[in-house]
């Protein structure tokens, strides 16, 4: 009880601060000349877990700040015991990969727009997200908060995201810069990563982010790149991001990402941030930039200016969102609307991926008895995966939904199928009891995959979560004797449609030749259930398509075939280079089991007509898309350019353009898509630069990486790159 008194006292204090004055601000700038050096070292480290330290003489509030990627987190005490007194329901849109593989950058606007109007309401001002790193691995436990493998998806999603956020008086905050690309180490870990893959797979939706997003806030990573650690990175956050790209915004720690206090004060971080798990006993005078900034600053190590410069991002940010009482108002804000869950539906149901269909999808007519199988047809997710946890209002699950539209029809039976624990031990009983209902039902829908589990009393989400922060995937095999339950089942049924839950692939040779309908549903959010349902019954024509590679197997993944994960003696070398994703497997002719952007539906499409058309700055194609079946739909039309005959190696072809597009059935539309040149340039290492070569350029115009309808040649001559 004493812990609660505290806590509420701490928020009553922290939004007393936020209160308006009666009288007229002074501008953000003059503020920090009338400020003490204690009062400006107050700013910018923490004061709790998510607030620094607010002046109240100077009438400057704290950053109230919320680790809410798909939906505003829930409210924590000091010690990490979740309030529960707390009013802190919201709602949970789908995870971020869901949000990806939409392939609609409206949606990343709209899903932006829930999440500012849900922290206005909740007094937030600083959503921690969104997360934009790479998905390097299929093993990578954060994947499911991430975009795509490819900085283009990545970078166009992302900057929709963030403009939604804003849009609302709320800042976003882009992580994690950069290289964040495994939790195995994740505090320590030193990348090794030469220039020209930096620049061009892992920088480039952080850019987009600075100069085309226009973020407020960014937050640095925990690992190191190249000896440095990320979150006081001089190169990272000087010289590229506040030199070179013109970011005015502050750079935040990740929790405890923090190891030096010169480096920080010199090498680019405005505001550190860290928890109890790293400071015991929660003395925030004694983190790096408190007292021992301030003995720094004192002995005339290191100059007060760079404490104003870090103020001023500070006093920048909050001046943007209407803090400092500049006669402009945030909006309200508004949480748990109908228009809210209704985003999230609209995200779950173009973010689900139908990846294999063999006839037996969608069904139509209700089956008389329905088996549903799998334990995570009845798993709750929002709470899962680390710290970005959602009180959801509600959440329908994958059996809920099935019960939605079957259920007056149908008798639906449901069996867990697998046990969920640390031993991996198989349970017999489970297993033949799921085998025996799919035998005697007309149809199955198995719904498995991997499983977030969260346990904050001891942090044992290691022992069987796999999806989750802090933890990285061991393999890619179906954990609890899976693959077995699902090759009984489908020896026992034929009639199965396999749903995947999870934040990325699975191995699955030694049963997707048997399987006639597969579903990948990654994590979808409030509303799942019910979107998943109805695109089970053809309500819903699946629109998703994948942001991410599946391979065959472990092996054929580009970090594990061309390089070595997780690395040794916490060194991990990146030796794939540019060769993330589809780069490789396309440019090296490897197999995999579903291609980066493949997504079925349940009508068919025409793309043809394709003309290029060269301007002074940019290449525009156009194209005709037809929808040919009988049922209104979606299609991404992806534009991909592969460089003839190239100076140094370049991938076998890039994403450059994409663009989704709904036609009623038998409905043509004529559809442009504009590749600015400077997207067609390369990072030249030797000359430190981005050079456009001239030459031969194939514009490969398709509905997946491999499924190509067209594709047209343009000649750009030698002189192309003085434009810029």
């Amino acid at each position: 009880m004493r812990k609660l008194i505290k806590v509420l006292f701490v928020a009553s204090l922290l939004m007393a601060c936020k209160s308006t004055p009666t009288r007229q601000s002074p501008s953000y700038q003059s503020l920090i000349g009338q400020m003490t050096l204690d009062e400006k070292l107050e700013m910018i480290h923490c004061r709790t877990s998510f607030t620094n330290g607010a002046v109240p003489r100077l009438n400057i509030p704290a950053l109230i700040m919320s680790d809410g990627p798909y939906g505003v987190r829930v409210e924590h005490g000091e010690d990490y015991v979740r309030i529960n007194a707390y009013d802190d329901q919201a709602t949970y849109l789908p995870k971020c990969i869901t949000l990806g593989a939409t392939w609609n950058k409206d949606l990343g606007l709209k899903y932006g727009e829930v999440l500012g109007a849900e922290a206005n309401e909740r007094g937030k001002d600083v959503i921690l997200g969104p997360g934009v790193n790479i998905i390097r691995t299929p093993l990578n436990g954060r994947n499911f908060e991430y975009l795509s493998e490819d900085p283009f998806l990545t970078k166009k999603m992302g900057v929709g995201y963030i403009k939604g956020v804003q849009s609302q008086g709320v800042a976003a905050c882009v992580k994690h810069l950069v290289a964040n690309n495994q939790e195995t180490w994740r505090n320590s870990v030193d990348v090794e990563l030469s220039e020209r893959p930096l620049r061009e797979i892992y920088l480039p939706a952080f850019k987009e982010a600075v100069q085309q997003g226009n973020v407020l806030t960014l937050m640095g990573a925990y690992n190191k790149l190249r000896g440095e650690f990320c979150s006081h990175h001089d190169y990272l956050l000087n010289q590229i991001l506040k030199d070179e790209w013109g970011f005015k915004g502050l750079v935040v720690s990740d929790w405890g990402a923090v190891h030096n206090t010169k480096e920080a004060l010199e090498n680019g971080l405005d505001l550190e941030m860290g928890t109890e798990l790293y400071m015991k006993k929660y003395d925030y005078d004694k983190v790096y930039l408190a007292d021992p900034a301030k003995a720094m600053i004192e002995s005339g190590q290191v100059d007060e200016a760079v404490v104003d410069d870090k103020v001023e991002r500070i006093l920048y940010v909050m001046d943007k969102i209407h803090m400092l009482n500049n006669n402009e108002q945030r909006p309200a804000g508004s949480r748990n609307t109908t228009e809210h869950q209704l985003v999230a539906k609209k995200v779950a149901e173009e973010g689900i991926v139908l990846l294999k269909n063999e006839g037996l999808l969608p069904i139509k007519n209700a089956p008389k008895k329905i088996a549903v199988i799998g334990r995570n047809a009845n798993q709750k997710t929002s709470m899962g995966g680390g710290s970005s946890q959602v009180n959801a209002l509600y959440e329908v699950t994958a059996l809920e939904g099935i019960k939605n539209i079957f259920g007056e029809e149908s008798e639906i039976t449901y069996c867990q199928g697998y046990d969920v624990n640390k031993a991996q031990k198989r349970d017999e009983q489970k297993m033949q009891e799921a085998i025996n209902a799919a035998k005697a039902a007309d149809l199955v829908i198995y719904v498995g995959g991997w499983i977030q589990n969260w346990d904050l009393k001891d942090f044992a989400w290691r022992d069987n979560a796999f999806d989750s922060e802090a933890v990285d995937k061991p393999n890619m095999k179906l954990p609890f004797h899976q693959e077995e339950l699902i090759m009984g089942i489908l020896k026992a049924n034929p009639q199965t449609v396999v749903v995947m839950m999870g934040g990325g692939p699975v191995e699955m040779n030694h049963w997707l030749p048997q399987t006639k309908a597969l579903i990948q549903a990654w994590y979808p959010g409030m509303e799942g259930g019910n979107a998943l349902a109805e695109i089970i019954a053809g309500k819903v024509n699946p629109s998703g398509k994948l942001p991410m590679t599946f391979p065959k197997k472990l092996a054929d993944a580009p970090a594990h075939h061309l390089a070595h994960f997780p690395g040794k003696e916490e060194v991990v070398k990146y030796t794939e280079g540019i060769f993330v994703g589809y780069r490789f497997f396309d440019t090296f002719n490897v197999a995999p089991a579903f291609c980066f952007g493949h997504g079925l539906s349940y009508t068919t499409f025409e793309v043809d007509q394709l003309k290029i058309k060269q301007e002074e700055h940019q290449i525009t194609a156009s194209v005709q898309v037809t929808n040919t079946g009988e049922m209104a739909g979606k299609e991404v039309v992806q534009l991909y350019v592969s460089k003839q005959q190239p100076a140094l190696e370049r991938a076998e072809q890039e994403l450059k353009g994409f663009e989704k597009i709904a036609l009623e059935a038998g409905a043509s539309k004529t559809l442009e898509i504009t590749i600015p040149l400077q997207e067609l340039k390369y990072f030249d290492e030797k000359a430190n630069q981005w050079v456009l070569e001239p030459g031969t350029y194939e514009f490969r115009l398709g509905t997946s990486s491999r499924d190509i309808h067209q594709s047209a040649i343009i000649n750009l001559n030698k002189n192309s790159d003085v434009i810029f």
